[in-house]
């Protein structure tokens, strides 16, 4: 199976159900050229940023960049997973072939494990339902003639989805729906796994009553990379890509955080999300996030940020613990702490202990807003099995002490609590 992730794409609206209005292709043909300078941005045009459920001197602040990491406000174009929410899986084929895969064969490649993993690394605040079509609905044209591939020309983009916004719509009530998956036949001859990525339109197309602003294009193979909807998924909450392309396109991806997020690799043995994207999204609460803002030492018990609690009315609760500790280290930059052990999301890692990371509100999806610190920088672990084997053993384990590179700042790792957290020292200053 291939490791090599896929980056979003923002594009121009297709056109609109109904007709085909060849003056406004012409127009979206023209703009496909300045399209590629607004594509680090993110949205184009979308909705301001919503009141900031966050507080705080360690939550970096919003800014431009395309799934900016700060986190002081919530970007209300985007749906917001802190209660349930719906997904219409539309499956399409072509005239070209005939499916030998049916639609509850597909959704058993993706569900319930998506639903899982969102349940787990939450700690039971999101679910994710799935509403998976029944029957294949056919495209009008080839799967050869939409060109799919990685890297995809803007235009064939454009008529894919245009044509299976048409053929879908008669079918989905897409005012139902919060996420939106168009599932291709992935044994048909166009098909390209590769192309799996999330579309965002610089202005929502309508459909039902409703706006639609990015849809996930699923051209997996069958059985799919493992987590990959979970991965793109991940990018209708506003999460960046946390993989490294190489400007050539060939050598390592994963240089940036190795295993440790889902949202860098599919394929990490410790694909639960950080700390820093669990407080973005709602799922970690004030209390759980310790701010060091004053020099000299600090010493604080941190619980692995996979542990959850099972309490009264919810399968999960993330405890009362602290999960996450924050070190801010510059107007656009912080250090974060957390602990990972071996449960939950991150039950195939091979490393456990803290894990330290520098985080960037400035730097935009694919461009390293988030790089894990290695504080074992000589040494490697878990060859054969990990994303990238130098970052494997990233994590200090308890009597390891390190100073962050470029920073003053130091993490002693002290010990470990008999119910498996870690008491930890950070000095700054």
């Amino acid at each position: 199976m291939s490791r090599i992730p896929r980056p979003e794409v923002d594009l121009p609206r297709p056109q609109p159900l109904g007709g085909v209005d060849k003056r406004r292709l012409r127009a979206a043909a023209a703009a496909l050229t300045a399209l590629t300078a607004l594509a680090a941005t993110g949205l184009v045009a979308g909705p301001a940023a919503a009141a900031a459920p966050y507080a705080g001197p360690c939550a970096l602040e919003r800014t431009a960049a395309h799934h900016s990491e700060g986190l002081d406000s919530w970007h209300s174009g985007y749906p917001r997973p802190t209660k349930p929410l719906n997904a219409v899986m539309v499956f399409l084929s072509f005239p070209d072939w005939e499916p030998t895969t049916t639609p509850e064969e597909l959704t058993a490649d993706y569900f319930p494990a998506t639903s899982r993993f969102f349940e787990r690394a939450s700690y039971g605040k999101f679910r994710l339902v799935p509403h998976p079509q029944r029957e294949w609905i056919e495209m009008p044209h080839d799967s050869t003639s939409y060109a799919i591939k990685r890297d995809w020309n803007a235009a064939h983009r454009s008529a894919y989805l245009r044509d299976a916004l048409k053929v879908a719509d008669a079918h989905t009530d897409f005012s139902k729906y919060d996420v939106v998956y168009f599932v291709a036949d992935p044994e048909a001859p166009g098909v390209d796994s590769d192309a799996t990525k999330v579309v965002n339109f610089d202005r929502p197309m309508r459909a039902d009553g409703t706006d639609i602003r990015r849809i996930v294009t699923v051209f997996e193979q069958h059985p799919p990379d493992r987590n990959v909807l979970a991965h793109e998924t991940g990018h209708v909450f506003d999460l960046p890509d946390l993989y490294h392309r190489p400007a050539d396109g060939e050598g390592d991806w994963d240089t940036y955080v190795g295993d440790w997020d889902v949202m860098g690799s599919q394929f990490g043995l410790a694909p639960d999300f950080f700390g820093w994207h669990k407080w973005k999204l709602g799922w970690l609460e004030p209390r759980q996030v310790a701010c060091v803002t004053r020099a000299g030492d600090t010493r604080l018990t941190l619980e692995p940020l996979s542990t959850a609690r099972r309490s009264a009315g919810a399968p999960f609760g993330a405890g009362g613990g602290t999960k996450l500790a924050v070190v801010r280290t510059g107007p656009s930059s912080a250090i974060a702490l957390e602990a990972r052990g071996g449960g939950g999301n991150d039950d195939a890692t091979c490393t456990q202990g803290v894990l330290a990371y520098r985080v960037r509100n400035d730097s935009s999806s694919g461009g390293g807003p988030v790089q894990v610190i290695d504080s074992h920088p000589f040494t490697e672990a878990c060859y054969g099995d990990s994303v990238y084997p130098p970052l494997a053993d990233a994590p200090i384990q308890a009597g390891e002490s390190f100073t962050v590179p470029g920073e003053k700042v130091r993490v002693e790792v002290e010990d470990r609590t008999a119910s498996g957290a870690w008491t930890v020292k950070v000095t700054t200053g």
